[in-house]
């Protein structure tokens, strides 16, 4: 018989390093690719995977992501099957989720309705795709209390992740750090070390256990990574899953092994430039393991006008449903539905949100436009950072963000 899993996917993010993008909304509801969320990209894993009972425990300005959820992500109830935003509720006391882990502890009634054999604990806010099975196969076969996902990137770059040291068998975990400066290689590969990808596999009653007696200590920050996964590792009973190994069904040798977190303005520019490439580093077109999100009744994308130089085109880019691109020239960029680029316009390395409008003659270079800027004639974006920095957000790389509806100037 199949053992029961319960999926939790931990979507209470306030992203502070997104914003303005996180202003009017959670990290996870952020618009990603053109016609996503972030917090789709998990979602899919998980329904790809076939585990079709999932929680996703929700807490800040988490309008936008439980609207998207529940309008979007609905499975056959007949089958008993789910997918359900669940908010803080105060179920313990009077006070929110003071941490991921305290997340998991105030919604014990969830785990309770469903007795699962294990729980899957994933993070809602990193783009990637993953087969789960594998991971909760080799959790099975391993007999830990906890298996932690782990990517491995170079050692020079220990000290900008939480770091899972490992014993020579190279499964058991015998440290898990965060941000250290003097990390240790692998036993394989001695300049790599395992970066933690914020996903977990538990068995539930260790899990249980484990969150109850972090709750007691009022000295715990009641956090996943830092709290209940060291308390484990603490009593060897942690083990690492290396996703170096997971093998996706449509998968190429460019995409292979692809994940991202995309916790800074730089870094959600750069992952998205990582979809446009001829050979994308990350493939939005693997239909053997599709990324699901919202449909809406949008007509296709539009390009009119051919009168010299008044040509509507794009090139190097993704358009989404919707949009029209009017005499006008798209490069390099990231278009979503309802976006309107007027003639004459030129728009170049950059990602455009839902219903943004670019003016005639207006230039937008490097730059993220949230949901309905508009950019009026003639005016130019990334092309004079020290004026941009006057007026809008610009990050360490130079990428303008201009925040949801914000008005730009002429």
């Amino acid at each position: 018989m199949a053992a029961k899993v319960l999926a939790i996917v931990l979507a209470g993010g306030e992203g502070k390093r997104l914003m303005p993008l996180t202003t009017d909304r959670a990290k996870p509801a952020v618009p990603f690719g053109g016609m996503y969320r972030m917090v789709d990209f998990v979602l899919s894993n998980l329904a790809n995977a076939g585990y079709l009972k999932i929680v996703v425990l929700t807490q800040y300005k988490s309008h936008s992501l439980d609207r998207h959820i529940t309008k979007t992500w609905r499975m056959s109830t007949l089958l008993g099957n789910y997918v359900t935003p669940v908010p803080a509720q105060q179920r313990r006391g009077p006070w929110w989720f003071a941490g991921s882990a305290d997340a998991i502890y105030q919604s014990f009634n969830l785990i309770n309705d469903e007795q699962p054999d294990y729980v899957i604990v994933f993070g809602a806010d990193h783009i990637y795709r993953m087969d789960p099975r594998q991971m909760v196969e080799d959790h099975i076969a391993s007999g830990a209390a906890v298996t932690v996902a782990g990517i491995r990137q170079p050692l020079s770059m220990a000290d900008q992740f939480g770091v899972i040291e490992v014993g020579e068998d190279g499964k058991r975990i015998r440290a898990f750090r965060e941000k250290p400066t003097d990390a240790v290689g692998l036993p394989d590969a001695p300049d790599e070390i395992y970066a933690s990808m914020g996903n977990y596999v538990f068995t539930t009653r260790a899990l249980c256990e484990a969150v109850e007696r972090d709750a007691e200590d009022k000295t715990s920050k009641h956090d996943m990574g830092g709290s209940i996964i060291p308390m484990l590792v603490e009593r060897g009973e942690a083990n690492v899953y290396d996703f170096r190994d997971n093998e996706v069904p449509g998968s190429t040798d460019r995409d292979r092994g692809y994940w991202r977190d995309v916790g800074t303005l730089d870094s959600f520019y750069d992952a998205h430039m990582d979809l446009i490439n001829v050979h994308p580093v990350f493939n939005m077109y693997n239909f053997d393991w599709p990324i699901y999100t919202e449909q809406l009744p949008w007509p296709p994308a539009k390009f009119v006008h051919q009168w010299g130089e008044r040509v509507g085109r794009a090139v190097g880019s993704m358009v989404s449903p919707g949009v029209v691109i009017s005499g006008s020239l798209v490069e390099n960029s990231i278009v979503s539905p309802k976006v309107r680029v007027h003639s004459w316009a030129h728009v170049e390395g950059s990602v455009l949100m839902e219903g943004v409008e670019i003016g005639r003659h207006a230039v937008v270079r490097r730059a993220i436009l949230d949901k309905n800027v508009f950019v009026p004639e003639g005016v130019e974006i990334g092309v004079d950072l020290e004026k941009d920095r006057q007026r809008y957000t610009v990050s360490d790389n130079g990428i303008v963000v201009i925040g949801k509806g914000q008005k730009v100037e002429p």
